[in-house]
C-alpha cells in the first residue's frame, strides 16, 4: 500500500508539474534564450568578418606618400594608389572631394602611426580606408621577404599544440575539464529554475488548506518523500530540455549557423571523475530539496518562506566569489571552509573534482556528508510537516515541534 501511495504521489506531482504552462515557458525560456544570444553573435561575428573582409579587399582610389621605402609601387598601382611627393595638395584634394583618400606612410611605420585622411563614409565605412592601408603595407611586406612561409611566421600565425603529462601520463588538459563541469552547469541551472517549485511544494497544500484530507491517506514520510523524488524527475526532464535544442543546432544546423566542428573525440571523460560528479549533484540537489521542503513545511505562506529561500540560494553560489581560489589554491582554508560547509559543499566540490583537485577521500567524505544530511533533513522535513501541516496563519515553532515528538514517543509504549 505505501509503494502505491508513494507511485501515485510521484505520479501526482510530476503529472500536475508539467501540466502546467509556465513550467513549460520557465524551463523553454532558457534554451531559446541561449539560442537567441548565440544567433546573435554567430550574426555579429560574420557581419564583422565580412566587414573587415570587405574592407582589407576594397579596391578604392587614393594616393599616397612613402617615406619609409617599404611600400612597394607595383602592389600600390594595382590596389589603385598613385604616389605623390607633396601631402599637402594631396590632402587638400580630399578636403575637396577630388580624391578620396590619402595615406601618408613615415619613416618607421613600427614607430610612427601611418596618416590616413579620406572622404567621411560614416562611422563603420571609414574602416575601409584603415583597411586598404593597413593591406597595402603588408601586402608590400610579405613581397620583400619573398618566402610565403616566412611572411606568415612574421604575422604570427602558427599553430602550437601542447602536450603535457601528470605521473608519467598524458594529461587531459582543458577537455578534461569540460565533462565534469556539465554537472556544476546542470545543478546551478535546474536549482535556480526549481527553488521556487521546492519551496511551495509543501505550502501549496497548506494554502488550499486540503492538507487534513491529504493526510487521512497518506504517510507524511511518503508524501514528502514522493514530493522529492518528483522534483528530481522534473530537474532531469529540464536538464534534457536544456541539452536538445544545442544538439539539435549542432547536428543539423552547424553548418548554416557558421558553428566552428568541435572535436568530440578529444573530450576525455574519465569515470571517476564523471561517477564522483554525479554524487555529489545528486546529494546536493537532495540536501537542497529537502531543506527547501523543510522550510516551506515551516512557513504559513510562500511570501514568508522567501526570506529564508534567498539565505539558502546565496549560500550556494557563495563559491563563485571565489572561484579563482578554488582553482588556484584549493587546498587554502577558505576553500576548505566551502568544501566541508554543507551548503556551499556541492558546488565547491564539483568545481574541484572537474580541476583535478578533489582527492578521493576528499570526495568521499563530502558525499557522505552530503547523503547523510540529506536523510537527516528529509526526517526533520517529514516532521515539520507532520505538526506544521495544519498550522496555517503563523510559523511552525521548533521548539514546540520537537516537544511534541518527544512527548509522542514517551505515551506511545502506554498505548
Amino acid at each position: 500500500m505505501a509503494r502505491h501511495n508513494l507511485r501515485t504521489v510521484i505520479g501526482f506531482e510530476v503529472g500536475r508539474t508539467l501540466s502546467k504552462r509556465r513550467f513549460w515557458i520557465t524551463t523553454l525560456l532558457v534554451p531559446i534564450g541561449i539560442g537567441v544570444v548565440m544567433a546573435l553573435v554567430i550574426l555579429g561575428n560574420l557581419s564583422a568578418a565580412s566587414t573587415s573582409d570587405a574592407q582589407s579587399d576594397a579596391a578604392i582610389t587614393f594616393t599616397y606618400s612613402d617615406a619609409s621605402g617599404y611600400v612597394d609601387p607595383a602592389v600600390a598601382t594595382s590596389m589603385g594608389g598613385t604616389l605623390v611627393t607633396d601631402d599637402a595638395a594631396a590632402i587638400a584634394d580630399v578636403k575637396s572631394g577630388a580624391e578620396k583618400a590619402h595615406f601618408v606612410y613615415p619613416a618607421d611605420p613600427s614607430a610612427a602611426a601611418v596618416q590616413v585622411y579620406g572622404v567621411d563614409k560614416g562611422l563603420f565605412g571609414n574602416g575601409e580606408y584603415d583597411g586598404v592601408a593597413t593591406q597595402l603595407l603588408i601586402v608590400s611586406a610579405e613581397d620583400q621577404i619573398g618566402d610565403p612561409a616566412l611572411a606568415a611566421l612574421a604575422r604570427g600565425d602558427i599553430t602550437v599544440t601542447a602536450t603535457t603529462y601528470a605521473d608519467g601520463e598524458k594529461a587531459a588538459g582543458f577537455m578534461g575539464v569540460i565533462p565534469p563541469l556539465i554537472y556544476v552547469a546542470g545543478f546551478f541551472l535546474v536549482f535556480t529554475l526549481l527553488s521556487n517549485q521546492m519551496l511551495t511544494s509543501t505550502l501549496e497544500e497548506k494554502e488550499n488548506r486540503v492538507t487534513e484530507m491529504i493526510l487521512t491517506t497518506l504517510n507524511p514520510t511518503t508524501l514528502i518523500t514522493g514530493k522529492i523524488i518528483s522534483l528530481f524527475i522534473v530537474g532531469f526532464t529540464q536538464v534534457l530540455v536544456f541539452l536538445a535544442p544545442v544538439l539539435i543546432a549542432y547536428i543539423f544546423f552547424r553548418d548554416s549557423l557558421n558553428i566552428p566542428e568541435f572535436d568530440l573525440s578529444a573530450l576525455t571523460f574519465d569515470p571517476a571523475q564523471m561517477i564522483v560528479g554525479a554524487l555529489l549533484a545528486i546529494g546536493g540537489f537532495a540536501l537542497f530539496t529537502g531543506t527547501l521542503v523543510a522550510i516551506g513545511a515551516v512557513m504559513p505562506t510562500a511570501k514568508d518562506a522567501g526570506s529564508l529561500s534567498a539565505v539558502l540560494i546565496i549560500l550556494l553560489v557563495m563559491p563563485l566569489y571565489a572561484l579563482s581560489s578554488i582553482v588556484s589554491t584549493p587546498h587554502s582554508f577558505v576553500v576548505q571552509v566551502f568544501t566541508y560547509f554543507p551548503y556551499s559543499a556541492p558546488l565547491t566540490a564539483m568545481l574541484r573534482n572537474a580541476f583535478g583537485t578533489l582527492n578521493g577521500w576528499e570526495a568521499a567524505v563530502v558525499i557522505v556528508e552530503l547523503f547523510l544530511l540529506s536523510a537527516v533533513v528529509l526526517q526533520l522535513a517529514v516532521r515539520l510537516f507532520r505538526y506544521g501541516s495544519i498550522q496555517y496563519t503563523s510559523r511552525v515553532s521548533l521548539k514546540t515541534v520537537f516537544a511534541r515528538s518527544r512527548v509522542d514517543v514517551d505515551v506511545a509504549p502506554s498505548r
